[in-house]
């Protein structure tokens, strides 16, 4: 089932009105009006792409893959990939430059590259990659993003550094994707335009306020305004959408997402996430995902395995064997996830392809080693989006260049390369950027990149 839906013309306020002045809206593609209507455009073939994240890295030992090129062998952890092989590229050796040697944030700007203070303190984040792909791409949907988490919180970060909420209620999200309004559309519309009035009166509020505060509440002020104004442009999106008909998802279907749900049987749960994915980009409610696997402070225990323990307090090993032991078992397990996450996209026919040569998948952590908090090397697997022009087939690895092969009895040689990155110019941000390019973004630059990862564009 692949369900299109013509994109409306969102109507324009011309100014949000708060701190003493007024303040003119951008012009938004989806706010243009067009001579040509929505049903008489070609449709565009569509581009996806997903954001899925561990917390505090992997036991190196054990992950690490030995060999570059296409010749390489998947390590145990990552055994579940094979059947997958053509379709995923393995990638060692990226890191944020920004982020080196401090050991907190390492989540919040896995997206984003900003730069964290050395304390760990609090900072003001930049835009995250999925936004600037959701700006051009989620033009066509009725969602411009999801943000998803089974533990956690956000990985999605506004223009303004702002995080965008997460969702974590299985049931609340089916509901929201293809729930019917309560009361019909047009007690809907009431509720929204209310919506509309109430986000008016707060922002006329702040402009009475506004002359009272320190330069400190100030940036307070900005940033809750700045959320305001995200609640607005939903709201705006929601009311243009709302004569547009939700796709009908069979009742089978829907009663798995919408009955009780166990979640201390950890794989069903994750895959139930999964499937929600599948079923929200499949219907192309929207293009795209990001999505929290579990917390970096006190989630990632896997009672279905016999692992009690939070994913944090294994990566703390102090080089324990059994807490190795168990840790490898937990990146395993994720990955066997990862790896049917994968299989739905490929089961299902899309129009340049699978689902999954039409999605490009960014599966990794912002740590490396979680013991010592080393965040360079990151864990980092690229899957999918063929269509888009994404080549995969073997291991990209730019810790080559001076260590060579690895010789996986020896730790301190693992250790060492997840506290320092071997390619100074190996970034994050430059895989971000080539995923950029993928979904039709148009920038030169993300933050500290340097360039595409030209090892990934067919």
């Amino acid at each position: 089932m692949l369900i299109q839906t013509n994109r409306p013309q969102l109507s324009r306020r011309t100014v949000l009105r708060g701190l003493g002045a007024a303040i003119a809206l951008p012009l938004l593609e989806c706010m243009q009006t067009s001579a040509v209507s929505a049903a008489e455009q070609p449709a565009a073939p569509p581009k996806r792409s997903v954001f899925l994240y561990i917390p505090n890295g992997v036991n190196t030992l054990t992950w690490q893959i030995q060999q570059a090129g296409a010749g390489y062998e998947f390590t145990s952890p990552l055994a579940s990939l094979e059947r997958h092989r053509a379709s995923v590229t393995p990638i060692s050796g990226l890191h944020h430059p920004f982020v080196l040697g401090k050991a907190h944030n390492c989540d919040q700007v896995w997206l984003t590259g900003a730069n964290v203070p050395r304390d760990g303190g609090a900072f003001r984040n930049t835009v995250s990659a999925d936004q600037l792909m959701a700006e051009v791409q989620g033009k066509h949907t009725r969602f411009a993003s999801l943000e998803l988490a089974i533990e956690g919180h956000s990985l999605a970060w506004s223009r303004d550094g702002i995080q965008i909420p997460a969702e974590r209620n299985v049931k609340t999200i089916f509901e929201r994707l293809f729930g019917e309004e309560k009361g019909g559309a047009d007690v809907a519309k009431r509720r929204l335009n209310r919506r509309g009035s109430i986000l008016d009166a707060v922002l006329d509020d702040a402009r009475r306020v506004n002359q009272k505060l320190g330069s400190d509440d100030r940036n307070r002020l900005d940033e809750y305004l700045t959320a305001v104004r995200q609640v607005e442009e939903r709201t705006e999106r929601a009311n243009a959408w709302l004569n547009i008909p939700k796709p009908q998802i069979p009742a089978g279907e829907a009663s798995r997402f919408t009955g009780t749900i166990d979640q201390t049987v950890v794989r069903e749960y994750h895959r139930l996430f999964f499937d929600l994915m599948v079923l929200a980009l499949r219907t192309d409610m929207t293009r795209v995902i990001t999505c929290m696997i579990c917390s970096e402070s006190n989630g990632g225990a896997i009672p279905d395995i016999g692992i009690s323990q939070t994913r944090h307090a294994l990566s703390h090993h102090n080089g324990d064997p059994e807490q190795l032991r168990r840790l490898t078992e937990t990146d395993t397990f994720l990955v066997e996830q990862f790896s049917y996450f994968l299989d739905q996209l490929q089961k299902h026919e899309d129009v340049n392809g699978s689902l999954l040569d039409t999605t490009q998948v960014l599966w990794g952590s912002g740590m490396a080693y979680g013991h010592s908090h080393g965040n360079a090397n990151l864990p980092t697997i690229l899957a999918g989006g063929k269509a888009l022009g994404v080549k995969h087939g073997q291991h990209v690895d730019f810790n080559l260049p001076v260590i060579g092969q690895y010789n996986v009895e020896q730790a301190g040689e693992h250790y060492r390369i997840c506290g320092r990155p071997v390619d100074s110019n190996a970034r994050l941000s430059n895989l971000l950027l080539t995923m950029l390019h993928r979904m039709d973004v148009e920038a030169e630059q993300f933050q500290d990149s340097v360039g595409v990862v030209s090892e990934v564009v067919a």
